[in-house]
């Protein structure tokens, strides 16, 4: 009788232990997620504002993302307030046809 409550309490022991692991897991998948999309909006914003300025409506090359799960569109609006010479940059990142993180920038004629 001893040696089934011990199993019993082991066994409760080791449920809970994995429980643990996967929701670890789960938490480190979605935070490796969400870095690499705020590094490709990053890098995509600052390409974007690297290359010349293009009067609107403009279509900027977008960077490469790696891993290819991921995808990354770029696109230019006239800023608030109307400046013809400041471009409001919208970035958004995907992975596998989810949105995962809008970034936003200015791009000012110069």
């Amino acid at each position: 009788m001893e040696a089934l409550i011990a199993v019993g309490i082991l066994g409760l022991a080791l449920t809970a232990l994995l429980s643990a692991v996967s929701t670890g897991s789960m938490a480190v998948s979605r935070t490796e997620e969400r870095v690499t999309a705020e590094n490709l909006a990053r890098s995509q914003l600052e390409y974007t504002k690297s290359q010349p300025y293009q009067p609107l409506p403009a279509s900027y090359a977008t960077v490469t993302p790696s891993p290819d799960v991921y995808a990354v569109a770029v696109t230019a609006d006239v800023a608030p307030g109307g400046d013809s010479s400041i471009e409001k940059i919208v970035v958004t990142v995907t992975r596998n046809g989810k949105e995962l993180l809008v970034a936003e920038d200015y791009k000012v004629d110069r």
